[in-house]
């Protein structure tokens, strides 16, 4: 009988969760699942496009200038416990299908996960800000100017990041801002 095996990669957006989760699963020989790319169906779902957009709908300038950090997480949370549902059919789609696989995105957040997955993971920190923002700069996710884009990798690692790790340390699951080390820890999963 084979054993199938399942992990998770979550943590800061530029945190290097994508780049990882590819790398991982080409050495092992398991799925690489997107969950980013869950978005595009979760739009044709009226109560879902709120979520989807909801970063896009707002005025960036604004949004950081009057959006603390507290609610800058809760806006995650929120739309993360929206996605979760959808998430989790895809999950468990590809545990059905029996193949191994890595399921890697943003909104995997630590309390979800150890409510309904039966598997490990780890969450990426980030290694530091000056990198965040190259990556960032890279593949903006939001920001139309470096200035914004700044602003956003300084709110993922100044203000996301922080709460990442209080999650994953109160559910038991490990943290990375060496992404060496995260590689690891990953390979030694699937082992």
């Amino acid at each position: 009988m084979r054993i199938m095996k399942y992990t998770f990669i979550s943590g800061i957006p530029a945190s290097g969760k994508s780049y990882l989760a590819a790398k991982v699963a080409k050495a092992v020989g398991v799925l690489h699942v997107e969950i980013d790319d869950l978005r595009e169906e979760m739009r044709d779902d009226m109560e879902l496009r709120k979520w989807v957009d909801f970063f896009w709908d707002q005025d960036e300038v604004e949004y950081w200038k009057n959006t603390s950090c507290d609610q800058q997480w809760e806006n995650l949370k929120n739309q993360s416990e929206a996605f979760w549902p959808a998430i989790l059919k895809r999950i468990r789609k590809v545990q059905e299908s029996e193949n191994p696989a890595i399921f890697e995105g943003v909104n995997i957040l630590p309390h979800l996960v150890a409510t309904d997955l039966q598997f490990s993971g780890i969450i990426l920190a980030g290694n530091s800000l000056k990198d965040i923002f190259e990556r960032n700069k890279k593949e903006p996710r939001w920001g139309k100017t470096e200035e914004l884009q700044r602003k956003e990798a300084e709110a993922f690692y100044n203000c996301e990041q922080p709460m990442y790790i209080a999650e994953a340390e109160k559910y038991g699951y490990h943290v990375f801002s060496d992404i060496k080390e995260a590689e690891k820890k990953l390979l030694e999963i699937f082992v």
